[in-house]
């Protein structure tokens, strides 16, 4: 049996921080191998990557998601007792929950309301000196969502959760300040949904027939129970958080047609070359860094032994990056998806695998359907100038962004 190689440190947790969206590339290559072990938070951890790793790490019957995600993350950004954190039978009637909101139709809706938002915006940009992209896409996605979900939202609170829940995207990888607000917000925002849910359920608030809120409020575990009112919330807020998230990819979209300009007639032209374009922005740009999971008893893959309760973490940033699944893997080039036929275990922006009983993200379709309709709008409905600004992005910060946020000005009109 070999042995899984292992770096030298007794904690590698500050090169973690240090390399980022990088660690676990930068230790393949260390050890010359997609496989190899580290000390993060003082656990033993393996460290995986490629599509040989990623179909590995989606295997149910070896790995579990229950005490996988560290307290940090749970307390900010996917909340304690979600689907993420859940196996077997329970995964499963939580995820079809989840996938039950998500038909075509749905999606289409949810899509018209941000292109509504959207063109709504366009008119007070044009009158303003600057619009930073990042904070006004957040608010729209902040509106849009909720209004689609059946969640109530008042115009002057529109900012408030938008910021909260902006926060709570940031803080799992923060120390310090960054982290503490995302506890904060995370804690403002189960209140909020629990007492939405109550509402609903008590016949308060009418919940719209086949909205988020509906779902997730009427939904019955497998004994026949309802959700618990803060369980629902954590669940409602996982279809609100990853949605207004959709922001970052949105920017990121922006700066590929920025840095790749030719690239804007095309988007414009044609609905095929849009979905090209897209799915490179979410292979090429980085998003989640990682995913974890823990071994569910002892087993022997490629002469490796993992032992059980072994944490393991799948590197979803360096597999989209992998030069034997994507050639020259660092240049952007959305003609790489023009004949490309799908490949669950190779393009895992959002994780791995099957979306209706698996752990990959229930969301994906929304994010790759209002990423179409952005650069839709960003290279069709208006024109606007990019001024000189930072739009470096440091992959070292978890989650990343420009430090401008995109910033852009002189907008008009074009339809």
């Amino acid at each position: 049996m070999a042995t899984i190689p292992a770096d030298r440190s007794p904690d590698s947790t500050l090169a973690l921080r240090r390399d980022g969206y990088r660690f676990i590339s930068n230790g393949c290559a260390r050890h010359d191998s997609d496989i190899f072990e580290a000390r993060l938070l003082l656990e033993r951890t393996i460290c995986l990557r490629g599509r040989a790793g990623a179909q590995l790490f989606y295997d149910t019957d070896r790995f579990e998601r229950h005490g996988a995600s560290p307290k940090r993350v749970q307390r900010t950004l996917v909340g304690v007792g979600g689907v993420q954190g859940l196996d077997g039978p329970a995964h499963r009637d939580r995820k079809a929950m989840f996938m039950s909101i998500m038909t075509p139709s749905a999606l289409r809706q949810l899509g018209q309301l941000v292109d509504d938002e959207w063109r709504a915006r366009i008119p007070v940009w044009e009158r303003a000196d600057r619009v930073v992209l990042y904070d006004e896409v957040g608010q729209i996605l902040t509106r849009a969502v909720c209004a689609w979900a059946g969640v109530p939202l008042a115009e002057s609170a529109v900012a408030r959760r938008n910021a909260d829940l902006h926060a709570m995207i940031a803080a799992p990888a923060a120390l310090g300040p960054r982290h503490w607000r995302g506890r904060l917000a995370r804690r403002r925002s189960e209140r909020w949904i629990t007492d939405v849910v109550e509402r609903a359920r008590s016949g308060a608030l009418p919940a719209p027939p086949g909205s988020a809120l509906a779902v997730i409020a009427g939904h019955l575990d497998p004994g026949g129970r309802p959700l618990p009112p803060r369980i629902a919330a954590v669940e409602l807020l996982n279809v609100l958080r990853p949605t207004v998230a959709v922001d970052r990819y949105v920017v990121f979209a922006a700066l590929a047609l920025h840095d790749h300009p030719q690239w804007r007639e095309r988007v414009r032209a044609g609905e095929e070359t849009a979905e090209c374009f897209v799915q490179e922005v979410r292979r090429h740009y980085p998003f989640f860094p990682v995913a974890g999971a823990r071994v569910r008893r002892a087993f022997d893959w490629q002469g490796y032994h993992f032992p059980q309760g072994r944490r393991v973490l799948l590197d979803l940033y360096g597999t989209n990056h992998h030069p034997d699944l994507w050639p020259e893997p660092d240049r952007f080039d959305p003609d790489r998806f023009a004949n490309w036929r799908g490949d669950p275990f190779a393009l895992v922006p959002q994780g791995g695998g099957e979306h209706l009983a698996g752990h990959r993200c229930a969301g994906e379709w929304i994010t790759i359907e209002l990423m179409k309709r952005a650069v839709h709008t960003l290279t069709g409905a208006m024109r606007y100038d990019v001024p000189p600004q930072n739009l470096a992005l440091n992959l070292r910060r978890m989650p990343a962004l420009p430090p401008s946020r995109f910033v852009i000005r002189n907008v008009r009109r074009t339809r």
